[in-house]
């Protein structure tokens, strides 16, 4: 049986940052972003409050934008060589992210196969942004499960990989789980943990396992 490998981006692919924060660095509103994740990361605001808020900070967002941010943002070293790997082995490596999708969805450019973001509108914005497609902890173990579905593993084959709350339903639900560069809300949930900036070191810690 074959596994499926779970990444979340914000604080695990993307060291210390999330998306958002990348993305608004681009129109000189970082600060104001890093609040906003400070909020949703201690439970003030929920997804649909954090979207519509970074929704509205981007009015004047354009896609060469989100290309330097995606481009210059300080991710883990090795993602390529690690989902290249997995890919070699017969595996599946999918990220779930509650950022948006227009981001989120390049990754797949990397070599994954899936991504899914919160459902944002085409940039630049000519349509608000629907609450019912922002995603939250839960919906992430629903995809997990589609994703199960279609490459045809179970729950049991899967390895989530994630840093904070937005994981710790996924990290609930599946075996093997890695926390990478974690704050206190997977403190004893995950299998395995790991600091550092090398996404290789981090797979290293659950490839030998079964």
């Amino acid at each position: 049986m074959t596994r499926l490998h779970l990444f979340d981006l914000d604080g695990t692919l993307l060291h210390g940052t999330s998306a958002p924060v990348e993305i608004s660095r681009q129109l000189g509103l970082e600060a104001e972003t890093v609040a906003l994740d400070r909020a949703i990361s201690s439970g003030l605001i929920g997804p649909p409050e954090y979207a519509a808020q970074v929704y509205e900070l981007w009015s004047g967002l354009t896609d060469a934008h989100v290309t330097t941010a995606f481009e210059g943002a300080p991710w883990l070293a090795s993602i390529r060589e690690v989902w290249s790997e997995i890919r070699s082995r017969g595996e599946y490596c999918a990220v779930i992210s509650l950022s948006p999708s227009f981001f989120v969805e390049r990754l797949t450019g990397w070599g994954a196969h899936a991504a899914y973001g919160s459902r944002f509108p085409a940039v630049p914005f000519t349509e608000p942004v629907d609450p019912a497609g922002v995603l939250n902890a839960a919906a992430k173990v629903l995809i997990a499960d589609r994703l199960c579905a279609e490459f045809g593993v179970r729950r049991a084959d899967c390895v989530a990989y994630g840093d904070s709350l937005s994981d710790k339903d996924l990290f609930g639900v599946v075996p093997l789980s890695v926390a990478v560069n974690a704050d206190r809300h997977l403190t004893g949930l995950a299998t395995h943990s790991y600091a550092g900036k090398d996404l290789w070191d981090a797979y290293e810690l659950v490839c030998g396992a079964r």
